[in-house]
């Protein structure tokens, strides 16, 4: 089968890799539909952990080829949960599977999506509505984490949100914030197409950071502050601008992904005397159901994204558009 196989930094190949024969526990799956992530995007230049050599790919979807001895049928529709949990460690044993010591991934330390074809544990896959659009079905595992993102925000009835960066997860939390009872959501995003989208589908206010004073305009929106701030940029100008914009008892989530070893100065006093609330938000434990049923519903949309499809030989063009920022969603198609 044809499959797109991260070797080492910078090197990554669209190449022939045979597949193995299934395990107790396993299934195959045909791969309609795989999402570019941020993660991919590191994961490439060497900037977020891996372990290659590995087919790239934890966003995906697509029609079971061979159930096994599963109790799945051939032909059903399923998405992939990447992330498997050991069951037995301290923290599995706690109910937090997501920070597991032996936390493997589909996409990251095992093959996964950005291939013909994927073997996965039957225990990863979640049925899907027959009429999800492939597109569609690209996107769960992205709004399952998003969901764990807002669980961990708590987001009030009538809170004013503000989220740092406008991409693929920004817009997604934004739907998912209004649905938990904000009455305000403010996108901070330097791209106008991304500003233009976020006010489609429900920002009240849009701030471009290169035209205004942020924090001069959060302000004056909200006279004290927001109280929650969601920073989804991934970069650490936006992580450390999110400490100024809460209000004081307010909430701050890094959600983002920063760079591995990058750092920022912060004043701890102001923590302390702001009494703020610092969480972080690591993957999807347990939200992958929901995610479906969001998606299903349409309380969580993604029909106006821009969306651009590639075949597996344009992985590099699909990486280029989403590190670029010249798409909200990379989607590699393998079956094309």
């Amino acid at each position: 089968m044809k499959a797109a196989l991260f070797e080492k930094p910078h090197v990554l190949n669209v190449a022939q890799r045979p597949l193995r024969p299934l395990r107790e526990g396993e299934v195959l799956l045909k791969v309609e539909s795989c999402g570019v992530c941020g993660t991919d995007v590191h994961i490439v230049e060497g900037t977020s952990r891996s372990t290659p050599p590995v087919v790239l790919g934890h966003e995906f979807a697509g029609t079971i080829e061979d159930a096994g001895a599963s109790h799945f049928t051939q032909g059903q529709k399923v998405a992939v949960d990447p992330n498997i949990a050991c069951g037995t460690c301290f923290y599995c044993r706690r109910g937090l599977i997501h920070l597991c010591e032996n936390l493997r991934a589909l996409g990251v330390d095992v093959d996964g999506g950005m291939a013909e074809y994927c073997v996965v544990p039957a225990s990863q896959i979640y049925i899907l509505p027959d009429n999800m659009p492939a597109y569609t079905s690209a996107f769960v595992e992205p709004v399952s984490c998003a969901i764990h993102g807002i669980d961990r925000a708590n987001i009030h009835i009538g809170d004013t949100v503000v989220i740092l960066g406008g991409g693929t997860i920004g817009l997604i939390m934004l739907q998912l914030a209004k649905s938990a009872g904000a009455a305000r959501v403010f996108v901070v995003e330097p791209l106008g197409h991304k500003r233009e989208l976020a006010l489609r589908i429900g920002a009240d206010k849009v701030i471009d950071p290169k035209a205004a004073d942020v924090h001069a305009m959060i302000f004056d929106l909200t006279g004290v502050g927001a109280d929650v701030v969601i920073e989804c940029a991934g970069k650490v100008q936006t992580a450390q601008s999110s400490l100024e914009l809460v209000r004081r008892g307010g909430t701050v989530e890094f959600f983002g992904v920063c760079s591995i070893g990058e750092t920022f100065p912060f004043e701890p006093n102001k923590i302390y005397s702001k009494e703020l609330t610092i969480v972080g938000s690591y993957v999807n434990p347990h939200t992958f159901s929901r995610s479906i049923a969001v998606l299903a519903s349409g309380k969580v949309r993604v029909d106006k994204f821009q969306l651009d499809r590639f075949p597996l030989d344009g992985v590099h063009e699909a990486l280029t558009f989403q590190r670029e920022g010249r798409t909200i969603k990379s989607i590699i198609e393998p079956q094309r």
